[in-house]
């Protein structure tokens, strides 16, 4: 028996609880893992809380992520004791995911820990913060280096938001962070901000065209917010999307696509190839501060972890959530 989340029930009437679960229930795959850490990211939230239909079949282990130790391996690139980390995939969503105590995964979605990280370390970084290297590496793909101009990251407080910029910020670019929580505004300076901007300033409708600004962005919204964010795009500006958190829809124009040579970048970390994967990972042991790392966690008891999805939906929990599950 292993202690883990459990998302039962159905579509619209779901019950999650924190309970003891058999060995014997863990789903198909070549490789176990005694899991040591896990986090909270916003997709996780959205199924523990069933806000969004994010369990695709019931019962569901959420989770997006995880770390830990191999106790059992047929797959050839993994034997027992070698310490991996998983991100995405369809984990917590599709197959039985990282907040609990024991997973059973195939062995393709899965990466060595990589130095000099550890397994908290990976986890305080997680799927947000290698989508935000991921974002980092497309900007600069396109072109978009320090002296090109400033750069805006929206939904800079948490887990993506608060990675890019301390990403950014190192790597030597002028960051304008993106927060409706003025009261944030000394941590975002701590990460690097040279600028706090309201949210509320990108939330309306605006025009087709705005006053060009930025060189490149990282997007976390969409909605609304992406729509002005690429109307204030300079010059063969540069935008990487990757959330949704203001909404799926676009209500944009062509108009910084033809007229000024944008470039809508999107950024998939779930089913990402694992060459993407390393390099990734490689990037955040080079371009990411421990220290500031540090700084962004908050640690979460695993038994508080149900409570804790509902904090973060309403934006209660800033930065990176870490859920020690090892038991």
């Amino acid at each position: 028996m292993f202690k883990g989340i459990l998302i039962e029930g159905s579509r619209g009437d779901q019950q999650v609880s924190l309970k003891s679960i058999d060995e014997a229930q863990l789903p198909e795959g070549d490789v176990t893992v005694d899991v040591a850490y896990s986090t909270l990211n916003y997709k996780d939230a959205l199924a523990i809380t069933g806000r969004a239909p994010i369990a695709k079949t019931y019962p569901m282990v959420p989770g997006i992520d995880l770390a830990g130790v191999v106790t059992e391996s047929s797959n050839p690139d993994f034997k027992a004791g070698d310490e991996v980390v998983l991100n995405g995939w369809g984990v917590g969503e599709k197959h039985w995911g990282g907040l609990a105590q024991k997973a059973r995964l195939s062995g393709d979605w899965l990466i060595p820990l990589q130095a000099p990280f550890t397994a908290r370390q990976a986890m305080a970084i997680g799927t947000a913060g290698y989508t935000a290297m991921l974002c980092v590496i497309a900007l600069e793909k396109h072109g978009v280096k320090p002296e090109s101009g400033d750069i805006l990251v929206t939904g800079a407080t948490g887990g993506v938001g608060s990675v890019a910029v301390a990403i950014l910020a190192k790597l030597g670019y002028s960051v304008t962070a993106v927060t409706g929580r003025k009261e944030e505004e000394a941590y975002l300076k701590s990460l690097g901000a040279k600028q706090i901007m309201d949210r509320a300033d990108l939330s309306e409708p605006g025009k087709p065209l705005a006053r060009e600004t930025w060189a490149g962005a990282v997007d976390v919204a969409g909605g609304q917010v992406l729509a002005n964010v690429c109307a204030g795009m300079k010059y063969h500006g540069v935008v990487a999307a990757c959330g949704l958190a203001a909404g799926m829809d676009f209500p944009s124009t062509v108009a910084p696509f033809i007229l000024r040579g944008v470039t809508l970048c999107g950024i998939d970390s779930v089913m990402a190839p694992k060459a993407d994967r390393l390099y990734a990972w490689k990037r955040l042991a080079e371009d990411l501060s421990p220290e500031l790392l540090d700084s962004m966690i908050t640690e979460v008891a695993f038994d508080d972890a149900i409570d804790a999805a509902s904090r973060l939906m309403d934006g209660k929990i800033r930065g990176r959530i870490v859920i020690p599950v090892a038991g």
